[in-house]
C-alpha cells in the first residue's frame, strides 16, 4: 500500500488555551471538599509531567502527548467531581434539617446572583483577559445554579416523605 495514496490529515498542535475548552474545573466549598475529593485522580502528576515537558522544550509542540493526557485526565476528574458536588448537595437537602437547608439555599442563591452580576461586569472586558473572565464565571455559575437544583430536590423529596402534622404537636396515645 502507498503511504502517498492515503488521505491526509490536517496535523494539530494543541497549545495552552486548548485546556480551555469546555467548562473550567468547578470549585469545591471547603465544608465538603474531603467527601467530594476522596478517591478523585486530580491528575496532578500528570500536570507534573506536563510543567516539565514545557520547562524543559520551552513551547508547546513538544508536549503534545502531555497536553492530550492531561487534558483528558481532566475532562474525566471535573465530570467526576460535578456528579459528586451535586450528589453531596442532594444529600444535604435530605438530611440537614429543614431551616438550616433553607440557609444553605439562600447562601447559594446568593452566590448565583453575585455570579450574575459579575458576568454582566466581564462582559464589559476585552481580549483574552476577558474571556477568560467570562468563561471562568459561566462554568462556575453553571455548577453552583446545578447545585442549588439538587439541593432544592432533596428537600423536595424529603418534604414528600414527611407527613403533614396538624396544628398540635401533642402526641396522643390510644391503648
Amino acid at each position: 500500500m502507498d503511504v502517498d495514496s492515503e488521505p491526509m490529515m490536517e496535523e494539530t498542535i494543541l497549545v495552552g488555551e486548548d485546556l480551555m475548552m469546555g467548562p473550567p474545573s468547578p470549585l469545591i466549598p471547603q465544608e465538603i471538599a474531603s467527601h467530594v475529593l476522596e478517591g478523585v485522580d486530580l491528575c496532578d502528576g500528570i500536570l507534573r509531567n506536563l510543567f516539565l515537558c514545557l520547562q524543559i522544550n520551552d513551547i508547546e509542540p513538544f508536549c503534545q502527548d502531555e497536553i492530550v493526557l492531561y487534558r483528558q485526565c481532566a475532562e474525566k476528574r471535573d465530570k467526576e467531581l460535578r456528579k459528586r458536588l451535586q450528589d453531596s448537595e442532594y444529600k444535604l437537602g435530605l438530611s440537614m434539617p429543614f431551616d438550616e437547608a433553607n440557609e444553605r439555599v439562600v447562601q447559594l442563591e446568593s452566590e448565583v446572583t453575585s455570579l450574575e452580576r459579575r458576568m454582566i461586569l466581564a462582559s464589559g472586558v476585552e481580549g483574552m483577559e476577558g474571556f477568560r473572565q467570562r468563561w471562568s464565571l459561566h462554568g462556575r455559575l453553571t455548577d453552583t445554579k446545578k447545585r442549588l437544583e439538587s439541593l432544592k430536590q432533596g428537600m423536595e423529596k424529603t418534604k414528600k416523605a414527611e407527613p403533614v402534622t396538624g396544628g398540635s404537636t401533642k402526641k396522643w396515645w390510644f391503648w
